[in-house]
């Protein structure tokens, strides 16, 4: 005989429950960002991973539910402790399969199919239990005339609980616990729910139910004690510095930004580049400005590695729209930024541009591209006009462009887009032979008038030339393989892909 269930209780486990479950969706999407960064990919493979947990969860549960209720409550509350060791034991199984699955399976779209899969199907699963049980459960004890209400307020705990769970991951627990922590607070919430659901049932495997609570509630410590990946975890991104230096009188510091380096400084150094795209960009937007005092507007911050830069050359006012804080933080910390001399807008850099319609800049540097992650709205039609009506009439708008040898499609839609808005864009890169099906680095230079040299070089910290593309091949690749960009229609991140 269980003991009495009042429709209250059911619909706290229920509401508890599946703000648990949709906690550990949202931190997904955070932890899978270290190893395969953020993108449409990601949140595609995390909420299909996760839909079809809950789906098959919810079949299995209907199947209980015709059980006595005894045994349904006994196996659900089973479910729930399976759900509680799994999700405390995603954090090291992450970084136990993460490389090994992308080697494995070589695509990396698939690869962050096949890792979501292999960390987060089963916690979905076991998670996607209890709700058709509790609310068999919650209908067989209610009155005749109640069960339609009881019914109700079921799903309506369960949509409660789903809100609920995305707000506390969202606003409150990733950026105040961390991914660890919050996912720790999720197996203790499956192991009490659980463990209530076996003493409701009055079920004489409790005993065992508690032993394998307590594992779950070792395996999410080891998981706390484990390092966590990042140097700071920010609301928007898992942040790195990584000591990159060959001397340590010398130090150089790279920044990684989920799965990416985002910038590389040299303390002793700061004119020097590290990377093809700062190089260019550096390089690039002193040569063709205006004036040594130019103006500047940076969209993002990174390592603040131009920024530094242009200080050193004595260049004009700097406004800077990077939307993550801690970004700006760790640049001060560990990367020798100093942020006065800047003026910095924690913000995204469109609307930075969109609410300031009186500042005009000379240059504007954009680095949008962090290989298969674009922000979208940045790379449209509507953007580009929103960039050159903020620029003087000799100013410049330079862009970093990530794609593959053998298909430019980002490329070339990015080209076809700014023809729509700019007089001249230009298309440099390195001025070597690229191997078949490389990964490429370009900076699109775009104004109403071109640059008055085609070759330049630049320290990195060994000089490299770069070029610019001629003119008949970049119109050849327009035409061909790109698309116009719109904030309407923008697949930015099927057109950069990956080669198969």
């Amino acid at each position: 005989m269980t003991r009495a269930m009042p429709l209250w209780l059911l619909l706290t486990l229920q509401t508890a429950v599946s703000a648990a479950s949709l906690v550990v969706e949202i931190v997904a999407g955070r932890m899978l960002a270290p190893h395969v960064g953020m993108s449409l990919y990601t949140w595609t493979s995390i909420i299909a991973v996760v839909l079809a947990g809950f789906s098959a969860g919810h079949w299995w549960g209907g199947r209980l539910a015709e059980r006595p209720v005894e045994k349904a409550l006994s196996w659900t509350g089973g479910a729930l402790i399976a759900a509680a060791l799994t999700t405390a034991i995603a954090v090291n199984l992450l970084r136990l399969l993460a490389t090994p699955l992308l080697e494995a399976v070589g695509h990396p779209v698939w690869g962050i199919a096949a890792i979501t899969m292999a960390v987060f199907f089963l916690p979905s699963f076991f998670a996607g239990v209890p709700a058709p049980v509790l609310a068999h459960v919650s209908v067989t004890r209610a009155a005749p005339d109640q069960q339609g209400r009881a019914l109700g307020a079921m799903f309506a705990a369960g949509a409660i609980g789903a809100i609920a769970g995305t707000l506390l991951a969202g606003f409150l627990f990733i950026s105040w616990l961390g991914t660890s922590a919050t996912l720790a607070v999720v197996t203790v919430t499956y192991v009490i729910s659980g463990l209530l659901l076996f003493w409701l049932a009055r079920s004489a495997a409790l005993k065992i139910a508690s032993i394998a609570a307590l594992i779950a509630l070792a395996l999410s410590g080891l998981a706390l004690a484990t390092p966590s990946p990042c140097t700071l975890e920010s609301n928007y991104f898992c942040i790195r510095t990584v000591d990159m230096s060959a001397d340590p009188d010398s130090p150089v510091h790279l920044m990684v930004i989920d799965h990416l380096g985002h910038g590389m400084s040299a303390r002793d150094v700061p004119t020097v580049m590290f990377t093809e795209h700062a190089a260019m960009l550096d390089e690039l937007a002193r040569r063709r400005a205006p004036r040594a005092d130019f103006t500047s507007f940076f969209i993002g911050g990174g390592s603040y590695s131009i920024p530094r830069a242009f200080t050193e050359h004595g260049t004009g006012p700097m406004v800077v729209a990077e939307i993550d804080p801690a970004v700006t933080a760790l640049a001060e910390r560990d990367f020798w930024f100093d942020p006065e001399t800047v003026t910095i807008l924690h913000e995204d850099a469109r609307r930075a541009l969109l609410t300031r319609p009186d500042q005009l800049y000379d240059v504007i540097i954009g680095d949008a591209f962090t290989d298969v992650v674009v922000p979208v709205h940045l790379v449209t039609q509507e953007f580009f006009e929103l960039a050159r009506a903020r620029l003087t009439e000799d100013g410049t708008f330079l862009m970093n462009v990530i794609d593959y040898e053998d298909r430019l499609q980002a490329l070339g839609s990015i080209v076809r887009t700014m023809r729509q808005v700019f007089p001249s864009v230009e298309v440099w890169t390195q001025a070597t032979q690229p191997d078949p099906g490389s990964r490429m680095v370009f900076v699109i230079a775009a104004g109403n008038s071109p640059s008055d040299f085609d070759e330049f070089s630049a320290p990195m910290p060994f000089r490299m030339t770069f070029g610019a593309l001629g003119d008949q091949f970049i119109t050849r690749i327009a035409d061909a393989r790109g698309q116009i960009l719109t904030d309407d229609y923008a697949p930015i991140d099927r057109l950069i892909g990956r080669p198969d």
